[in-house]
């Protein structure tokens, strides 16, 4: 069985005073950004002590995405010193954290694997407890993190391997109004950039050509707005763009620098539209629970991207909702969102007693039917 997780601690202040004080250290490493972070809360007030994330675009480059035996290895040569900087940078030592927050799924088995197995090497050292986190959990509670957002808020989840809307209901309880049938639009974005000649990561790529392009010069679909609900599909995105260009270097033997902007400028205002469409609906659904303090909130590393965080932000501005998209360095794949993530668990006392294990499938709303299929490992997020 694994250690018992212990309870937020009593710490005295200067002033004599007891104070309820949680710290977490956060392992994140579940795709190509091996990241350590150290988060502090102090009756109730949130406060992110460290944040490091060691990238791995070098080491991919070369291959048009990320490989996955290639990440793994990264991850098992940096955890160690990432978890070094983390503590230094918040001035720490590992006897003053009070567990270990490791995301345990989902995400590429092999770096999942190189997070817990680093996080139960500190635990049989330290004796501290482990709290497995839910990745997607992460990116979900990232707003009450970083604005103390209220439960029950709509969270747009939208990354490179996933795109769901979901009802934040709890730390521990999501339900999905829908999803991505097919590729998440940062697979898309990423896949884009590739057929373009473009470098990866692709979405940044991508934008930046789309600031000078013209959007309405290619005519690509708008997959699924012709059907109700808030599923999406992104798939056949990428097979329009294909065909395009394909028929632009056919014409003229070659793509100008025009053509790839006006290409990426129209591909981005498909996916903005997508997700504005599916966004208004997820929103209607989620005003028939009439929150006290209703909020739409976005995260993921998509969204970075400006141009959608402005269409999104519009759209919650005419229905009347707090929007909230936290900082860039928040969207992207960190540990602090893990950090807190594992305070959440603490404080909802939701903690598995179980042995911790690396899981490359683990959906955050069990009840809903699997979106992508499943298999002999379960249901995919």
């Amino acid at each position: 069985m694994g250690l018992p997780v212990l309870p937020a601690l009593k710490r005295q202040s200067n002033s004599g005073h007891w104070r309820i004080v949680t710290i977490i250290l956060g392992l994140e490493s579940s795709c190509d950004d091996t990241a350590a972070a150290i988060v502090r809360e102090v009756s109730g007030r949130r406060e992110i002590l460290s944040s490091v994330v060691y990238g791995q675009t070098s080491l991919h480059a070369d291959f048009g995405g990320v490989v996955p035996e290639i990440a793994a290895r990264a991850h098992a040569e940096k955890m160690d010193l990432c978890v070094e900087e983390a503590l230094a940078v918040a001035g720490l030592g590992l006897g003053e954290i009070d567990a270990i927050a490791v995301t345990s799924g989902p995400g590429l088995i092999g770096g999942v694997l190189s997070g817990v197995m680093c996080a139960k090497g500190i635990a049989a050292a330290t004796g501290k407890p482990v709290i497995g986190v839910n990745h997607l959990a992460g990116h979900a509670l990232t707003p009450r993190l970083t604005d103390g957002l209220r439960f029950p808020y709509l969270m747009l989840l939208v990354s490179g391997g996933h795109c769901q809307f979901l009802i934040v209901e709890a730390a521990d309880r999501f339900t999905r109004l829908g999803g991505t049938i097919d590729d998440a639009p940062g697979e898309a974005f990423d896949k884009t950039a590739k057929l373009l000649g473009l470098p990866q990561p692709g979405g940044p790529a991508v934008e930046a050509e789309a600031a000078s392009g013209d959007p309405k010069r290619f005519a690509f679909p708008r997959p699924l707005l012709d059907r109700p609900g808030c599923d999406m599909s992104f798939s056949g995105l990428k097979t329009a763009l294909l065909r395009a260009r394909d028929a632009v270097v056919a014409e003229k033997g070659g793509l100008t620098e025009q053509d790839r902007r006006d290409l990426c400028a129209g591909f981005q205002a498909a996916i903005a539209d997508v997700l504005a469409e599916k966004s208004r609906r997820a929103i209607e659904e989620y005003g028939l629970l009439n929150a006290s303090d209703p909020a739409f909130a976005v995260a993921g590393g998509v969204a970075a991207n400006k141009a959608i965080r402005e269409r999104l932000e519009e759209l919650s501005a005419g229905h009347g909702i707090k929007f909230i998209a936290p900082p860039l360095s928040l969207c992207t794949d960190n540990a602090a969102m893990i950090a807190w993530a594992g305070i959440e668990k603490v404080n909802a006392g939701a903690i598995d007693p179980k042995d911790l294990v690396a899981r490359p499938r683990w959906p955050l709303d069990a009840r809903s039917p699997a979106l992508l299929g499943s298999g002999k490992k379960g249901a995919k997020a």
